[in-house]
């Protein structure tokens, strides 16, 4: 099968959201949050007004839409789209935009992409408007059910763009054996091992797969499931956290294990049959990038209508043919039977009720802004953060 090549940004797409995050709690601090999050009463909604038009600004990463949705969206609206790709890490981008927004202000966006996690921190924050939710009621009539595992699942403040799931890629012909996180400790598999740096998936699934719950779990928690992962590195049972490019290691044969993204072992698996996603048996992270408004942003009612028109089943089904990751629309799969049948049947990018029972949604670190920071710490030194 010949993709046209946006699945693999994930690869490069997730790195550095813990360093954003880290600063995000930081400047929590900074801003006296005391860890109380913000009411939903004393947030503005981001009102459309009159019928859609005018110019619309969004921000997102490189290489995460195709080639014809945006042309074709002005076709059909009359909007004038600047689609700007300048997110190369999250940490980058809210380095950039963190002062921009503590002036009330959107650099001229309307639209921006932030992961589950940044865009909670960025709500208590307060850079981020809530949503006008009878102006999405064309969206919302086509979300499917897994797009409200959120953090936000009210979607008061944020509504998916593209997600997936974080679990295990193995090289089967090398690692046949390995079903869980568990499995990655075997002293057999020592320097064989990588996992991704992410903080809200990694430690979250080592602690399912020994039995804690992620959503329940104390500070202490967190802190003992770091170390044990520092110790393993220590000891060289793990080879090393990687933003990603863990690809060519499992091509190569020096991993034959990783923690990492579904929609890239889709892709892998493509040029490689030897390389295999594996859901964890004790379950995988869900996660979703997420549409959001900041404040002070323009022409809000332009970016209703462009989250609206993506959530039409077409139009998703030809981004998601794009970008191999979960779709947040319902409808799509019946497209894609006739246009990709193999995509139509992967569980990777339609993932079932039943296929995610085990899984977790995006996790919130426990412990207030203080442990939160404790956590984050302790991650940065043990990755190398």
């Amino acid at each position: 099968m010949v993709r046209a090549g946006g699945a693999l940004v994930n690869l490069a797409r997730r790195a550095g959201i813990a360093t954003a995050l880290l600063g995000a709690a930081l400047a929590i601090g900074a801003c006296g949050g005391g860890g109380e999050e913000t009411t939903t009463s004393t947030v503005p909604i981001a009102m459309a007004e009159g019928k859609p038009s005018g110019d619309l600004t969004i921000s997102n990463w490189a290489l995460y839409i195709d080639k014809q949705t945006v042309p074709e969206f002005e076709d059909a609206t009359g909007i004038d789209v600047d689609y700007v790709e300048d997110i190369n890490s999250y940490d980058e981008f809210f380095g950039k935009m963190q002062p921009v927004l503590s002036k009330g202000e959107s650099g001229g966006r309307s639209l921006m992409v932030a992961s589950d996690a940044l865009a909670k921190q960025m709500y208590d924050l307060g850079y981020l408007q809530r949503l006008d939710g009878e102006a999405l009621l064309p969206a919302l009539e086509h979300l499917s059910p897994v797009a409200n595992k959120g953090i936000d699942f009210p979607h008061d403040y944020s509504i998916p763009w593209q997600g997936g799931m974080t679990g295990l890629i193995i090289n089967d012909k090398l690692a046949p054996d390995i079903t869980s996180v568990n499995d990655l400790f075997d002293p057999k598999y020592a320097g064989k091992v990588e996992m991704i740096t992410e903080l809200r998936e990694v430690v979250p699934l080592v602690m399912k797969a020994e039995g804690i719950d992620p959503e329940k779990a104390s500070e202490q928690d967190w802190l003992d499931t770091i170390d044990k992962l520092q110790e393993a590195a220590d000891s060289g049972q793990i080879r090393r956290f990687t933003g990603g490019d863990y690809a060519r290691d499992l091509a190569s044969g020096d991993a034959v294990a990783v923690v990492g993204w579904a929609a890239d072992a889709f892709q892998l698996q493509a040029d490689n049959p030897d390389l295999k996603w594996v859901m964890p048996d004790q379950g995988c992270i869900l996660w979703w990038d997420n549409w959001v408004i900041p404040v002070g942003a323009p022409n809000p009612t332009a970016a209703y209508e462009w989250i609206n028109y993506t959530y039409e089943p077409e139009h998703q089904a030809q981004i998601d043919a794009w970008t191999g990751a979960v779709t947040p629309a319902t409808g799509v799969r019946k497209i894609l039977e006739r246009t990709d049948p193999e995509m139509a049947r992967s569980e990777l990018v339609f993932p079932s009720k039943q296929y995610t029972k085990n899984c977790s949604p995006p996790i919130v670190l426990p412990g207030g802004p203080e442990g939160q920071k404790a956590i984050e710490s302790a991650w940065a030194a043990t990755t190398g953060g």
